[in-house]
């Protein structure tokens, strides 16, 4: 399995899980070399599978073609795809404060990127005649909702939205699944934490009643990439705890 961002956060946690189920993981990556080399170490000591590391920048069309060719030199192939990564401002600014500079860097980063790897890494997935590809949102992405001060992000993540489901019915017949997840609002301390941790822990603005993990996502898309998930395609799946992440974000303006 091939996971963009996978050196930390959500990423991270997901290439533990696949890990864990004894997966081949190669873990792209633009910096901190030092540390994802210690995560391979890492993994590979714990679970005994085979990771590999590939360093480039998924939102260069050049960068992806080259990051390919090694992989496939390293691999042979890559039948589950991860979409991982995806560039975000966290300043919060209105549409006119965005330059053209960030914009185009927060659309090409969460969706011209994803049709630059699946196109390049997809004809392995068909002569197999099987594949898994996973895409990331936000909550109701699949609505289109407005998303205040985030709207190159939420554009993005809507166009990525249809692309997710159209590439689903355009590779159904070739065997190959492709679904969307929607994490919640799991803060940077929770995304390499454990759920057994996180059930010790109360959180009032989760109805579910706790802090979400990176665990959270990395369990379900591995179920989204298992042989048991085979009917499940073009599906936007929230994993959120219950939780109005966009609600929460105006109404915390708004108050």
């Amino acid at each position: 399995m091939f996971i963009t961002g996978g050196s930390k956060g959500i990423g991270k946690k997901t290439a533990e899980e696949f890990s864990r189920k004894g997966h081949t993981v190669i873990l792209n990556y633009r910096k901190h070399d030092k540390e994802v080399q210690e995560l391979m170490k890492q993994l590979h000591d714990t679970y005994g599978n085979k990771v590999f590391s590939v360093k480039g920048d998924i939102a260069d069309e050049a960068d992806c073609f080259r990051m390919v060719e090694e992989l496939l030199r390293e691999v042979g192939g890559v039948d589950i795809l991860i979409h991982n990564a995806g560039p975000f401002v966290k300043d919060r600014k209105t549409f006119d404060e965005y330059s053209p500079g960030e914009w185009n860097y927060i659309i090409a980063g969460n969706l011209n990127a994803v049709f630059y790897l699946t196109r390049l890494l997809i004809p392995h997935m068909r002569e197999k005649g099987w594949g898994r590809i996973v895409t990331f949102g936000y909550d109701r992405v699949e609505t289109a909702p407005g998303w205040i001060y985030r709207s190159a992000f939420a554009a993005a993540k809507a166009g990525l939205a249809s692309f997710t489901r159209t590439l689903a019915m355009e590779e159904a017949a070739n065997g190959i699944t492709v679904n969307m997840v929607c994490p919640g609002d799991i803060v940077p301390e929770w995304k390499e934490r454990p759920i057994s941790e996180a059930r010790g822990e109360a959180d009032g603005s989760t109805p579910i009643g706790r802090p979400g993990t990176g665990e959270d996502l990395s369990r379900v898309i591995a179920f989204l990439c298992g042989e048991d998930s085979d009917f499940i395609t073009g599906s936007i799946i929230p994993v959120t705890g219950g939780k109005d992440v966009l609600g929460k974000v105006f109404h915390q303006e708004g108050s």
